[in-house]
């Protein structure tokens, strides 16, 4: 693969690199289509090559200037103990409707859902959704429904831009449009908002308190339109006081559901590691609508590293040390009668 890249990338193709090219795509599988067990050749405009009918690749490009495209390598799900433990949590969640953070695509998605999840006795997803972000590193919000929720009208926000023409969201907030059984019109919004750990504080707060704002304007906006149903959820990487997270905590209606009477914390009140109350950055906000469905709630780590002296809470047998945390955050839930 990185030899044939280096290849393609060349601005003259000699005839030893033609050749040697031909026998590159063979080996890599390719030599009948441009799809091969671990790679993939886009081709999106010009002339690369010719697969003769006697067989073989002849390359008839000149040089890179000569077609538009990419070599690929196709990605599968890992099968290691600390993707079965997302899984595992994922399958013990039992949710009709998920909110996911930091996933490469949608393709990655959905194989993790229909191999992992299937792989540990769960039952996969009915509906996976991805709208591609801003991020380059791939690390997107997603949706994924049961039967009986099927997602419908979708709206990408990674356009919005900021006063001097930036992105505003380091990834999106999509709205996500789901029907229940019961006939209801839920939408979600999924965010992660810009985290503390990369660039300087004053900058990182001043951006995510702008995609707050904006969250705001959002939420309020679906509300005029109509909506009654609406969760505003996600990593929004920062605490319930703070102030870049101020708009839409204290600027808004919506109600954080683990205030509810009915949820349950498991007695630490945070998310993240380790769960202090200092530590609390995941979130479900709730129209006050939505927030008089809610019928319980709590929060699942049972896949998050425990520490060891003492642990904290239960885990699963699989997570025996650090590395095979499902994540570093816990997972949230509501139950909505809905």
């Amino acid at each position: 693969f990185r030899s044939l890249s280096g290849l393609l990338g060349a601005v003259t193709y000699t005839a030893a690199g033609k050749r040697r090219m031909a026998k590159l795509m063979v080996d890599l599988g390719m030599e009948k289509s441009d799809e091969g067990p671990f790679v993939i050749l886009r081709r999106n405009r010009g002339t690369l090559l010719k697969r003769p009918k006697g067989g073989g690749i002849e390359i008839l490009a000149e040089g890179r200037a000569g077609w538009s495209g990419s070599l690929e390598l196709k990605r599968e799900p890992v099968d290691e103990n600390a993707m079965r433990n997302t899984a595992r949590v994922i399958r013990d969640l039992k949710a009709d409707v998920l909110g996911v953070v930091e996933v490469e695509s949608r393709p990655v998605l959905g194989n993790f859902n229909n191999s992992l999840i299937r792989a540990v006795a769960g039952v996969p997803f009915a509906h996976v959704m991805l709208i591609d972000g801003n991020d380059e590193r791939g690390i997107d919000v997603g949706l994924l429904t049961r039967d009986g929720f099927p997602i419908g009208p979708m709206r990408s926000h990674v356009d919005d831009r900021a006063p001097g023409g930036g992105a505003i969201f380091s990834r999106d907030c999509p709205e996500y449009t789901v029907a229940t059984p019961m006939g209801n019109r839920l939408i979600v919004l999924v965010n992660h908002l810009k985290s503390k750990g990369f660039g300087a504080q004053d900058t990182s707060n001043a951006r995510r308190k702008a995609q707050a704002r904006r969250v705001k304007e959002i939420y309020q906006d679906v509300i005029a339109a109509g909506a009654e149903f609406v969760a505003v959820i996600g990593d929004f990487n920062d605490t319930p006081d703070s102030d870049p997270l101020s708009p839409l905590i204290a600027g808004t209606d919506l109600k954080d559901a683990s205030l509810h009477p009915a949820f349950d914390n498991g007695g630490f009140p945070g998310t993240f590691t380790p769960c202090s109350a200092g530590n609390k950055t995941d979130f479900l906000l709730l129209s006050p609508k939505l927030f008089a469905r809610v019928a319980g709630g709590g929060v699942v780590r049972k896949g998050m590293w425990p520490g060891v002296r003492p642990k904290k809470w239960e885990v699963y047998e699989e997570v025996s040390r650090p590395e095979d945390a499902a994540s570093d955050h816990a997972a949230i839930f509501v139950d909505l009668t809905l």
